[in-house]
């Protein structure tokens, strides 16, 4: 059908400035109601995060603040993500475990906004959390750790620092507030290693509940923005939280190049000391016939399946508590710090979209930046006057969260060990066979520490009963 009448050129340019006009008004009110929108969402979210600000029972949003760190970011980030995976899996009902159970990699995204399977967080930043339902087992059934005490150990705003810096390998690793675990990163190789050994690692566990290796609670990984790829575990603290460890040895049953020099040794009560020291001062693990027996078994259980797993590096780690001394130089408090601190300003493109960059996220990125932090009192740090957690289940962490010396009688003396069987990811590779051969150059090759696993454990478990009460003494392990 024909108009009835003809449009023409002036009609379509009337026609167009019509659109135009309309056009434009349609943008104002589009970007007035934006406006308002993002008005109203910093005024909720001011709410929300003032509300958020007083919760004690998670990292999020917190203003206070101890020593400011490098890795605050990270940090916070990891217990994040704990708090989430770990909940997440304790919700679901206990199954049998499967071998697909030792390689599941379960994946969660954080934003600022949060979504259906994650809250919101402070940093957006990705997680993984693997093998959770075989960690999740032994947590529970053989480390006889309560899900609720974890978690909160885990999770809370602030968490404790050691004082010193990062060991050769550049890890570190911080404690959780009641000192009972230890959160440490790992080397990517050390993570698909261990995921490697898990199930035999797992089984080891099962079939001896008195282990002295590490005990493992989680293995996780954060990925920040933009940043590298942080593998992290979480572990047992060897050293109890109410008791000051007065002397450290670190003894692998190498002696070359294994001193710390006793001249810093004596300025420093927190030093790592090794093999030499422990020789050069005569010390022996002071058992009596029952608790050496039983300690002998283990550490030899322990050195075969490490051998198996073919590894090398560890070590037993002693600490050593003189009951006279007691408490009364508080070694604790003095190399702890409380680490929960605020962050620089972020400086952040202002863009208007989904996710991130949405009007509340960037409000609530807003508001992280010019929240008031307050710093942490001193004496916010309250460790335990008594053994607490789990440890009075395990043969060797039973007297006062250790072992406690006995003489041949098998009566108790005044000292008390806490041993265990530490950094067991390192595999004989070919790096390590390079390592062996180089130092095997200018120094005896059976008494370096770099030797193929099964020396490596033979020596081990040889050095160990020398040094306990009765035995030869680890005199003949030193390098002529």
């Amino acid at each position: 059908m024909q108009p009835s009448h003809p449009t023409t050129f002036e009609d379509v340019g009337e026609l167009a400035d019509d659109i135009e006009q309309q056009a434009e008004q349609i943008r104002r009110e589009r970007m007035s109601k934006r406006a308002k929108a993002q008005q109203e969402a910093e005024r909720a979210l001011t709410r929300s995060a003032t509300t958020l600000s007083r919760v004690d029972d998670g990292p999020l949003v917190g203003n206070l603040i101890g020593e400011d760190h490098v890795n605050y970011v990270l940090m916070y980030n990891m217990l994040t993500g704990i708090r989430i995976a770990v909940s997440r899996c304790q919700a679901k009902i206990r199954k049998p475990l499967t071998d697909e159970d030792y390689t599941a990699r379960h994946k969660y995204s954080f934003d600022i906004v949060g979504n259906e399977l994650t809250p919101s967080a402070k940093y957006d930043f990705k997680f993984k959390d693997y093998a959770p339902w075989v960690f999740r087992e032994l947590r529970e059934d053989y480390f006889h750790l309560d899900p609720a005490d974890y978690l909160l150990s885990l999770t809370a705003k602030y968490i404790l620092s050691e004082l010193g810096s990062p060991g050769k390998s550049g890890s570190f690793f911080y404690f959780s507030r009641d000192y009972r675990f230890i959160i440490k990163t790992i080397h990517h190789n050390e993570h698909k290693f261990l995921r490697r050994i898990l199930k035999q690692y797992y089984e080891h566990v099962k079939s001896n509940p008195h282990t002295l290796i590490s005990r493992f609670y989680g293995l996780h990984r954060v990925k920040l923005p933009h940043g590298r790829k942080i593998h992290f575990v979480i572990m047992n603290n060897l050293f109890p939280a109410h008791k000051d460890i007065h002397e450290t040895y670190d003894l692998k049953g190498s002696t070359v190049g294994r001193e710390y020099p006793e001249e810093k040794a004596a300025k420093n009560p927190r030093a790592v000391l090794k093999d030499l020291n422990w020789i050069n001062r005569g010390k022996q693990l002071e058992l009596g016939p029952e608790k050496r027996a039983l300690l002998t078994e283990q550490l030899r259980r322990d050195s075969e399946l490490l051998k198996d797993l073919g590894v090398m590096d560890y070590s037993l780690l002693v600490g050593i508590h003189n009951m006279r001394r007691g408490n009364r130089d508080n070694v604790r408090r003095n190399t702890l710090k409380v680490f929960s601190p605020d962050m620089p300003l972020i400086n952040r493109k202002k863009t208007i979209g989904k996710g991130p960059q949405s009007p509340e996220a960037i409000a609530m990125r807003r508001i992280m930046r010019e929240a008031d932090p307050q710093r942490l009192d001193d004496t916010t740090v309250v460790l335990p006057e008594e053994d607490t957690g789990e440890r009075q289940h395990f043969i060797f962490y039973q007297d006062e969260g250790g072992l406690r010396a006995t003489d041949e009688a098998n009566e108790n003396m005044d000292t008390i060990y806490y041993l265990g069987v530490i950094d067991i990811l390192t595999p004989y590779n070919f790096l390590k066979k390079c390592e062996h051969f180089w130092k095997g150059l200018s120094a005896d090759r059976h008494k370096i520490s770099p030797v193929p696993p099964p020396e490596y454990a033979s020596r081990f478990f040889a050095f160990m009963k020398a040094v306990m009460r009765g035995g030869e003494g680890g005199g003949r392990f030193k390098a002529e």
